[in-house]
Formats: structure tokens, sequence, C-alpha cells
């Protein structure tokens, strides 16, 4: 990703304010899609602490703007190497968080407007071997779905940037990666989007590239910590790239479409119920004696009842350059925090590509995994009760 498409890439965050109830894009039918829209606060000043016993960039409602930047260790770089690069990485992300420039950095003006940005850092298993330690994590199994390919897969480390502002992001960005260098190279960089702030109200389930209501059935509330938070403030996290297979999508009716994710797509509603929150029936049989919810839909296959057990979906979209037959290249960076992968989200995955009738119109095209350390202090770093 050249850096002109990163600094002119995306939406520009916090243009327009509006605010009460709005009306957006019909759907085929006669009937508009009802939304909710919010005061715009604050955008560009806005900040989230960076010091606490748990890192940003999880729990919170997600900023518009996001880069996942996966690095590879050099060879040779060892617990002591690491310990070096997590304290001036973590001294780079207090900073910059709170719209101090980073030291050493020769765009200062940059770096004033943080835009809600966070910084969230996940150890790979290549980070464990390289410091001497067993692994809290280890690569997925492979999935018969799967067609993953080397670019978008793997990483020793993973920097999350998120921020209302692409700017933002794209800076935080250039600055970490320059001081990375010295211990480690780019292996992949994915950068994603959602709604702006202000589009809608804080909290709302943002829609993906393909129309759908996208992390309906998160854990929410108290719900929240036994399901992604260990004890000592870590969770793990699963970034999956997962391509849109657009041509073929749209030539689906809505019905179609709403048979294959089970729910509505205009309010999300579970194909059973009436409101995007009703909790989906999935006994109950329509006027033919069918379920209303088919056994092969998204959101049967996904289920979880077990609230220790669900995950969190923190997505953004993804939409790249066209090719020259002007077929898309859209989808989804498809980021789960649980506080166990092989608990949590393995057995999730498994029934979804036994029969989840959306596997027609996706494909993962790349997966990692990280464990993502505890917060810090402000006298402390980001690992430094692993690495040290």
């Amino acid at each position: 990703m050249s850096r002109r498409r990163l600094l002119t890439g995306g939406s520009a965050a916090g243009l327009g304010v509006a605010a009460g109830a709005g009306l957006v894009a019909m759907n085929d039918g006669p009937a508009p899609v009802a939304v909710t829209v919010a005061d715009t606060p604050q955008i560009g000043t806005a900040t989230v602490a960076f010091h606490g016993p748990r890192q940003a960039g999880i729990a919170e409602d997600p900023p518009a703007h996001a880069s996942f930047t996966a690095f590879t260790l050099h060879r040779g770089t060892d617990r002591a190497a690491l310990g070096r690069m997590m304290r001036l990485l973590s001294d780079d992300a207090a900073r910059l968080t709170q719209g101090t420039p980073a030291l050493g950095d020769t765009d200062a003006t940059l770096a004033v407007l943080p835009a809600r940005l966070t910084v969230t850092f996940g150890f790979g298993p290549g980070l464990y071997r390289a410091a001497g330690l067993p692994s809290p994590v280890a690569d997925l199994p492979r999935f018969t779905i799967d067609r993953l390919q080397d670019r978008w897969s793997g990483g020793d480390l993973l920097l999350q940037i998120c921020a209302d502002d692409p700017l933002t992001v794209a800076h935080t960005q250039r600055m970490l990666i320059k001081d990375a260098r010295p211990f480690a190279a780019v292996r992949w960089v994915q950068q994603g989007f959602r709604r702006s702030p202000g589009v809608q109200a804080a909290e709302h389930t943002q829609r993906n590239v393909m129309g759908q209501l996208d992390g309906t059935a998160n854990p929410r509330g108290t719900e929240i910590d036994p399901a992604v938070w260990n004890p000592d403030g870590s969770t793990t996290l699963v970034v999956r790239r997962v391509r849109a297979e657009m041509e073929t999508w749209d030539k689906l009716s809505v019905t179609d479409k709403e048979n294959a994710v089970g729910r509505r797509m205009d309010s999300g509603a579970p194909l059973s119920g009436t409101r995007e929150h009703d909790k989906p029936d999935f006994t109950a049989l329509d006027e033919f004696g069918l379920p209303k919810m088919p056994d092969f839909s998204h959101v049967t296959r996904a289920r979880v009842e077990d609230p220790r057990l669900k995950i969190l979906r923190r997505p953004y979209n993804y939409d790249g350059v066209p090719d020259a037959n002007g077929v898309p290249d859209s989808g989804l960076i498809f980021a789960a925090y649980q506080r166990d992968i092989a608990e949590q989200f393995v057995p999730i995955q498994r029934r979804l590509a036994e029969k989840d009738l959306l596997n027609e119109w996706i494909t993962p095209i790349g997966s990692a995994v990280f464990a993502i350390p505890p917060g810090c202090a402000e006298d402390g770093w980001i690992g430094k009760p692993v690495l040290t």
C-alpha cells in the first residue's frame, strides 16, 4: 500500500454534522430504512486513555478507520531486543494516543488531532518462540472453506491502529513502522473502515459491504468481561481477511440473501422476529411448517447460547481497486476478540465451515492469531510481564 493511498484513501471523518432521526437508502421495496443519527462530538480532539490494566482498542466503540499492521521479526531478535522494541513502541503509542508527537516525530503537526486513536499490540506465536517462551496462542486449524494467501496471513507482532480520522491512522502507522524497523519487517498491512462519526449514533451495529448488519450478537454490557478478558487483563485476537464475492451476491434477491444470513437485510431482525436485537427462535415454523431460521443460515450456524463462549466481533470493511473488468476487491477484516481461541472461536468457525450457506459468497483469504497482553501503568510498557 503506497504512501499516497494511505494519505488520501478513505472518507474524511468529521465533515458534516447531523442530528435527529433520518432516513437512508431504499431497499427494493417501497419503504425506506430508518436509522438513528446522533450529534457529532469534538471528533478531532477526543482521546482514549492508553495506560490501564487492559489495552484499549477492544471493548470501546470502534472508530471509523483501522490499520492492522503485522510484522515478521528479524533473525536474531531475542527477548532483550523485544523488550527494547516494546519500550519504544509503547512510548510512541502512549504519546500519540493523547495528541502528543512521538519522540523524534518530524511531522509533529500530524499528531495533534488523535481522533480517539488507539494502538493495540498483539503477540503472535513467533514472538514467543523468539523470546524462548511457550505461546498462549497457536495457528488456527485449516478449515475447508479457507483459501488462505501468505500475503494476508501469520505475523509475529501486530499493531491494531484505530482512529476516527484516516490521516491520524496513517501518521501513527508510519511512526510505529519506523521505530519497529530495527527489530522487524512489515509482513502485511490491512486497512479498513466503518461508518464515519456523526453518520449514525454511537455503538450502532455497522453494515458490511454486503449490506448486512454485522455484530448484532456481540456480547454487551456485563457479558463482555467473561467472554473477552482473562483475569490478568489479557485476551486473544483472530484476524481473518474475508473476500466478498460481490458479483454473485449482487445477483441474489433480497429474500435469498436473508435466507443465507438468517436476518432481514433492512432491519437486521432475525427471520423469526421483528427487531434487530430480538432473540432468534430456532424452533419457530413458518406457514409451510418449515423452520423460520434455516439450519444452513449464518445466524443459525454461528449461534452461541453460553454468554461466556461468545466472541466480540470488531470487523472493518475493506474495498480495494477493482480489476480491469470492474470486478470489486471488497470484503471484511474480521477481528474477533475472546478469552480462548480454541474454546470460543474454533468451534464457531467449524460449524460455519460445515454448513453455512453464506460460504457461497464469502472466501477467507487471510488468517492470523495473536495474544493480547495486559495493559500497562504509566511507568511500564506493553509486554513487560512477558518479556522480563
